[in-house]
């Protein structure tokens, strides 16, 4: 199983709210962007709420750019403007929310990765490691989140949260 979040990108985007995802040439946005659909509709899995999500992309201005640097990584730079719907089928509960970014994703040749966001964005963790953070499995926050995923590509090994959680997902749609 790969990693849930990383966006989104933003997820922690990246990954989180895309289900599947296609990146189209934005040359409007400048040279090397990438306009980075995420569909219209997507699920994220009980596993991080003990209950399933869906979720509808309101907003998908998305961008990213992929640059390797001197050492070998790749880092993915992200930007534009996203905005969300998070719906519990159960009960029909919806929250809407912007989740824009911007972020940054180092990966490394061992596979592990340094995610980076500022601004308000969406983050997911597995069971374990909302245990160990203290965190819910799904929440938006909003000033700076920085996490080091191992590179089994599911491990958060660090969470760092500068600012605040804007929405306990789980807890909103609970």
């Amino acid at each position: 199983m790969r990693r849930i979040a990383t966006v989104v990108a933003f997820g922690a985007l990246l990954g989180l709210f895309g289900g599947v995802m296609t990146a189209s040439p934005a040359l409007a946005r400048g040279p090397r962007w990438t306009f980075l659909n995420f569909g219209t509709h997507f699920t994220e899995p009980a596993v991080l709420c003990g209950f399933t999500i869906k979720g509808t992309q309101l907003v998908d201005k998305v961008y990213l750019k992929t640059l390797t640097t001197t050492d070998g990584s790749t880092e993915v730079l992200i930007t534009g403007s996203a905005r969300i719907a998070l719906t519990n089928p159960a009960n029909g509960k919806t929250i809407t929310q912007n989740v824009s970014g911007p972020g940054k994703i180092i990966f490394n040749a061992d596979g592990s990765s340094l995610d980076m966001g500022k601004g308000i964005g969406p983050w997911a963790l597995l069971p374990a490691d909302q245990v160990r953070f203290g965190l819910p499995g799904l929440f938006i926050w909003a000033g700076s989140v920085t996490a080091t995923i191992a590179p089994d590509g599911i491990t958060t090994t660090s969470i760092i949260l500068h600012g605040h959680m804007v929405v306990d997902v789980c807890a909103a749609l609970g």
